[in-house]
């Protein structure tokens, strides 16, 4: 069992003792941090959760060490050093949502810490990771790969790991974490956060009701400090999803690496109906951004031209009723970079 996964362990276990705890600290600091409106800076040095300018956030140490403030809009600062043993923050919103999510700012790391996009599900409960950057240790170590993602100018790779009688937001349970880890590490961008769930969803880790997500520094037996603001809405920058129209007719279609071996890899996309009525074929467009080949397609008939491949229903799955879906997959190669095509999807 990984250093990180221990440490993980320790800390849920404290935060279950501390949620008890929580209320009394997170008014003291509402008391300085109405929704909404502007205030000056807030120093939090005792572990809280509450609302800030309208944006949740979540301040957790082990032991005295580690400093967080928060400032205008959803901004947070957070300094550590090794006393604090184990420490979580960040800001987001509660519930979480499938919104993309685009953050920038700067983020130090001195030993084990990761900085990443991270929440919780009920009904199922489900602790889950979109791991951005991390230092000297991959929290995924240990953790068996079930396949990968391209979205937002990188791969993501996938693990899902289960927690037993262990403590969670709703006390001792059993529950799975899932995974997302970047390969090419930043600090800063866009996560095109539907991409990663579709993702799991594809293999077969169904996400449950939104509880809190949040854009977290973490820090084991480390130092560092980060400073981070973090929006939702923003565009895909690295393609991936049609946005869908609002109302009439229409249809949007999600683009998920399932899985990535170097030169090859197996595609999929989701279709969905998202119009007011059925619709009765569509056309999906993929435009890759290097040399993508599609040498097979199942579930849709495609053609192939330069970059760009158009994908068209087959008898069995052009009918849609209002909100209803279907997908296709197929085997493409590849050489150089394998980064996530841009899609669109039109009706008829």
């Amino acid at each position: 069992m990984s250093t990180l996964i221990h440490g993980m362990r320790r800390r849920r276990g404290l935060v279950a003792v501390v949620r008890g705890l929580v209320a009394a600290a997170a008014a003291a600091v509402l008391a300085f941090a109405l929704p909404g409106a502007a205030q000056a800076d807030t120093t939090i040095t005792s572990n809280s959760t509450g609302t800030n300018n309208g944006y949740f956030y979540s301040f957790w140490e082990q032991s005295s060490g580690a400093t967080m403030t928060l400032g205008s809009g959803s901004n947070y600062s957070l300094t550590w050093n090794s006393a604090a043993q184990n420490v979580v923050a960040g800001t987001g919103w509660n519930p979480g949502n499938s919104n993309t999510v685009s953050y920038s700012g700067t983020w130090n790391c001195n030993g084990n810490c990761y900085l990443s996009l991270y929440g919780w599900t009920t009904n199922p409960l489900i602790e889950w990771y979109i791991v951005d950057n991390y230092g000297n240790y991959n929290p995924s170590s240990g953790a068996t790969k079930l396949g990968s993602v391209s979205s937002d100018g990188s791969t993501y790779d996938l693990y899902k790991t289960t927690r037993v009688n262990a403590p969670s937001i709703e006390g001792t349970a059993t529950f799975d974490q899932y995974w997302a880890v970047r390969q090419a590490k930043r600090t800063g961008g866009t996560i095109t956060v539907s991409n990663i769930f579709n993702a799991w969803k594809n293999l077969g880790l169904n996400l449950g009701t939104p509880n809190y997500e949040i854009l977290a520094t973490e820090g084991y037996q480390s130092s560092g400090s980060s400073n981070i603001t973090v929006t939702s809405g923003g565009s895909s920058g690295g393609g991936g999803t049609t946005p869908p129209p609002s109302g009439g007719s229409g249809c949007s279609a999600t683009f998920t690496n399932s899985s990535d071996w170097g030169s090859s890899f197996t595609g999929s996309v989701a279709v969905k109906n998202t119009g007011s009525s059925s619709i009765n074929g569509w056309t999906v467009k993929l435009t890759f951004p290097g040399n993508q080949t599609v040498t097979s397609l199942w579930n849709g008939s495609y053609t192939q031209s330069g970059n760009t491949v158009t994908v068209t229903n087959t008898s069995n799955n052009g009918s849609l009723a209002a909100g209803a879906g279907t997908s296709f997959g197929f085997n493409a190669g590849y050489s150089g970079s394998n980064g996530a095509p841009t899609v669109s999807c039109t009706t008829g």
